[in-house]
């Protein structure tokens, strides 16, 4: 039996985060690092990409650049192609962009690009990844799949705390979370049985740094939201992502883990 701190070990695993340099991204890559495995770090922009990279090297820990857009399907299947066979133990969709506004703000086309940057582009990548993941299940014995949703997939955000409609969390948004959760579950059904956990995580209130030092009034509005009375901070989803990438979550597939402080409870 393994002891505790072993079962969070991620000593000699690989794992690939999409969306890597943004604000959450950041952490994730951390906290993996730091647990011992090898983050692949995906991004559009190479200059981001690579000054993190950096940044995790220069702790002694273990990254390396995977500069791709993952809404190409093209360069997605370059990029597993260039990994030779390599097995892949932890893959964590988390790329999202998208602008704001409610459904009166909002063009069809958002819809679109927001199902296509969560749903599809996690399609692509975990189709492309299989073999890899496979691979990894055959050396290690299991391998995890981590989907960043969010509290906009199971509730919709209250429009009054936002000073303008065009301000608004928007529908595509929360439309497109929900999907993916859904989705996991599809996936956690379709590949349990080979050893292939899949899981989402539902984060919020997750203002970025930016968002907290221009906005304090917004952020005081959304404390007032949260049964414990604070937003959370980037370091606060570290835990649950290592949880769901190591073994400590062996028997834990197709769960939405929310971490809102209590959003959702009331």
């Amino acid at each position: 039996m393994s002891s505790g701190i072993e079962i969070f070990s991620l000593q000699n695993k690989i794992a690939l985060v999409t969306g890597a340099t943004g604000y959450l991204g950041r952490a994730m890559v951390q906290v993996l690092a730091e647990a011992g495995a090898l983050v692949l770090v995906n991004g559009r922009n190479e200059e981001h990409v690579s000054t993190l990279v950096k940044e995790i090297c220069e702790q002694g820990l273990k990254a390396e650049s995977a500069v791709f857009d993952i809404t190409d399907e093209t360069a997605i299947k370059n990029y597993f192609t260039s990994l030779n066979n390599k097995p892949l133990d932890i893959l964590i969709n988390n790329a999202y962009f998208g602008s704001s506004g409610n459904i009166k703000c909002s063009k069809a086309g958002a819809y679109i690009d927001s199902h296509n940057v969560t749903v599809v582009a996690s399609h692509n990548l975990l189709t492309n990844a299989l073999p890899h993941l496979r691979q990894a299940v055959g050396v290690r014995g299991d391998a995890s799949i981590i989907n960043l949703a969010s509290m906009y997939g199971m509730v919709s955000p209250d429009q009054r705390i936002y000073e303008t409609e065009q301000a608004a969390n928007p529908p595509f948004y929360g439309a497109a979370k929900a999907a993916f959760i859904q989705w996991t579950r599809y996936a956690a059904c379709e590949f349990g049985k080979e050893q292939i956990r899949v899981n989402s995580i539902s984060p919020g209130a997750f203002p970025s740094i930016d968002v907290q030092k221009i906005n304090p009034e917004f952020i005081s509005k959304l404390e007032n939201k949260i049964p414990m009375g604070r937003i959370g901070q980037a370091n606060e989803l570290q835990g649950s992502v290592l949880f769901l990438a190591s073994s400590a979550s062996s028997y834990v597939n197709g769960s939405n883990l929310v971490v809102d402080g209590g959003w959702t409870c009331w």
